[in-house]
């Protein structure tokens, strides 16, 4: 069945969804209603034609998703702080110089991770074999990555507010996979769809790093400072492969592309929990939010079942009022944490923010 093109992420008490150049975040507030927030974003490759190259694409939208992923969570994480917390206010420069550094921080941090501290462990179990195999030397790198990614995966797990956030996780898969497999979307319906979805970010994670391990088996440096630099500098080009092939794969209803992407939802299994009724309705209110899933299901075939209208006993017509007009609520904007009532001289129109519909979770 064709792809739907939506992809989207978990945020604390809530999904984030997108479709092409919509995000929205719904968030299940303390109260226990449902706030949904909505925003237009900028495309790479409408400014620049270069980022819609294949490779560059990738690299591209893996940047973008980590500025809107950022951003999104803490939208989400907004409605959760202290009373306080939420009277203080940020300047749009400083929301800019905090969402920058936040970046460059993950960013470093990945690095550190799972690049610079799996190669120096796998040289120094180079040295205890005594040897210098610059393709035992990728291998056992490799198997360090994926064990410390598995491992990092697993012990969050654990964490009782990281576990609630995977069961949003499931449930935007769920959501995204009831849609492509022809269904109506409803929580019964919802509930019944798969939790790993091939287009997931976990799974680009991890092909990410399988990939890595190819490249570093051909690519052999005898300078161990060049060869360590180069896993620096082949980062961008690896995510880059790695997008293509989570797009490819995605896309496809291929048995190679099934068995190929089999190890990537196995690992899917830490990063996504079966999901509660009110979490899938807040999933639901996001993905409608930007998708037209009725117009999408029409567009294959697929009959749509109307919803019951629900009949409401008409009053005495002596009893009855002149409808009162009630102005409309403009959407709310995200992307910016909800604030305080200024005055009016002191608002501003949050910024657009630039992004690539590219991985799905």
């Amino acid at each position: 069945m064709k792809s739907s093109g939506i992809g989207g992420q978990a945020v604390l008490e809530g999904v984030m969804m997108r479709h092409k150049n919509d995000v929205a975040v719904a968030v299940r507030k303390p109260d226990g209603n449902i706030e949904v927030g909505k925003q237009k974003v900028v495309n790479p490759k409408d400014k620049c034609k270069i980022f819609g190259w294949p490779i560059i694409r990738g690299m591209a939208s893996f940047v973008a998703s980590l500025v809107i992923g950022i951003r999104t969570l803490t939208f989400s994480a907004s409605f959760w702080e202290e009373e306080e917390e939420k009277a203080k206010e940020t300047s749009k420069a400083g929301e800019s110089a905090v969402m920058f550094g936040t970046v460059a921080f993950s960013l470093v941090l990945a690095v550190a991770i799972f690049i610079i501290l799996p190669y120096f462990l796998s040289s120094l179990l180079m040295k205890l074999f005594n040897s210098d195999s610059a393709v035992l030397l990728a291998v056992i790198e490799g198997v360090l990555k994926l064990a410390i990614f598995i491992g990092y995966m697993a012990a969050i797990s654990l964490m009782k507010d990281i576990k609630r956030t995977f069961m949003y996780h499931g449930a935007e898969h769920k959501c995204i996979n009831c849609i492509e497999s022809g269904n109506a979307l409803t929580v019964d319906n919802v509930m019944k769809a798969s939790k790993e979805h091939r287009r997931c970010g976990t799974s680009f994670i991890f092909i990410v790093l399988f990939i890595s391990i190819i490249f570093f088996v051909f690519i052999q440096m005898d300078n161990r400072l060049l060869r360590f630099l180069l896993r620096i500098v082949l980062v961008p080009i690896i995510a880059g492969i790695s997008f293509e092939f989570i797009q490819w794969a995605g896309n496809s209803d291929s048995k190679l592309a099934a068995v190929l992407s089999r190890p990537g939802m196995w690992i899917q299994g830490l990063s996504t929990k079966e999901p509660e009724r009110d979490m899938v309705e807040v999933a639901i209110a996001s993905v409608e939010a930007v998708f037209d899933w009725k117009g999408y299901l029409k567009g294959q075939g697929i009959e749509v079942p109307e919803e019951p209208s629900k009949e409401v006993p008409e009053e005495p017509k002596e009893a009855q009022e002149e409808p009162k007009e009630v102005p409309e609520e403009p959407p709310k904007e995200i992307l910016e944490a909800p604030k305080k009532e200024v005055p009016e001289e002191t608002k501003e129109t949050p910024e657009e923010v630039p992004g690539e519909a590219g991985l799905d979770a």
